[in-house]
């Protein structure tokens, strides 16, 4: 009898552990979408104030057409955007470049991944307390972005317009570290990437992102930025984030395909000049 019940349990425990492994296997289920009162699903992206927000608000009505209610919540910063996404309080972000998003998922363990690329926005160097690159002086003090992606193409920027020499090894990759060559004894100074158009009044030049650009009004100051064929062109183009398995909802296709519609090409080209560059 004791046998018996052993052969028992053996099998009862070999079907249970089946059952748990085919149910393992199967796909997870998509969790339901929140509709409005009006049935309409919620789709709610965060985003950064300018571009990124006024493009978004643009395909509202192409994406209410096919019952999609849009809704942008606008952050300041670079971190926020992707915590909440990651906790699921968004659905999508729509700020940021690539390779800052898989610096992000490597420090903080999240699993964000891009669905798309829509657009590049060059770093330009804007006029503070030195009205052009050429009145700069000896000591003359320059504010740069301090995330590791925006600060190397700071500083490659001020290479290609003959300020500093960098390690050639050093790419996209670089730091002040890297600098070889420093003739005008320039300093640099790091800041959160939102900070530098802010102290524009406060140092002589400043290399800042289009989006803080814009958002800061000193478009009227840009001297020069970075080229279209440029390393940072190549590899920084700002993308729509989503949590990894989300990228095959259709409420996250649809919003895809309306972000690279024809609409919103014209809407770029005609309203942000050379600080946005479609990519579609």
């Amino acid at each position: 009898m004791k046998k018996f019940t052993r052969i028992l349990t053996v099998v009862l425990a070999a079907v249970l552990a089946f059952a748990l492994a085919a149910c393992s296997a199967r796909p997870a289920q998509p969790t339901p979408q929140p509709t409005n009162a009006a049935g309409q699903i919620v789709l709610k992206v965060g985003a950064s104030p300018a571009p990124h927000t006024q493009i978004l608000n643009v395909i509202k009505p192409l994406l209410l057409e096919q019952g999609i209610d849009l809704q942008v919540i606008e952050f300041d910063d670079y971190v926020l955007p992707n915590t909440a996404l990651e906790s699921g309080e968004l659905d999508a972000n729509y700020f940021q470049h690539l390779p800052y998003l898989e610096d992000f998922n490597a420090k903080n363990n999240t699993h964000l991944i891009s669905a798309a690329a829509i657009h590049f926005e060059p770093l330009g160097i804007y006029a503070g307390k030195t009205a052009s690159l050429d009145a700069l002086t000896d000591g003359a003090t320059i504010a740069v972005p301090n995330d590791s992606s925006n600060e190397a193409r700071a500083l490659q920027l001020l290479q290609a317009n003959g300020l500093i020499t960098l390690n050639a090894d050093a790419g996209l990759q670089a730091t002040v570290k890297d600098i070889t060559s420093n003739p005008k004894n320039l300093k640099i100074e790091e800041l959160e990437a939102a900070q530098v158009p802010r102290v524009l009044a406060d140092v002589d030049l400043a290399v800042a992102n289009g989006n803080y650009a814009l958002g800061a009004q000193i478009t009227d100051k840009l001297l020069t930025s970075e080229a279209k064929d440029s390393q940072g062109a190549q590899k920084y183009g700002n993308i729509v984030a989503v949590r990894e398995g989300d990228e095959d909802r259709e409420d996250i296709k649809k919003l895809i395909a309306a972000l690279t519609s024809d609409t919103v090409r014209s809407y770029i080209e005609e309203n942000f000049s050379d600080f946005v560059v479609p990519l579609f």
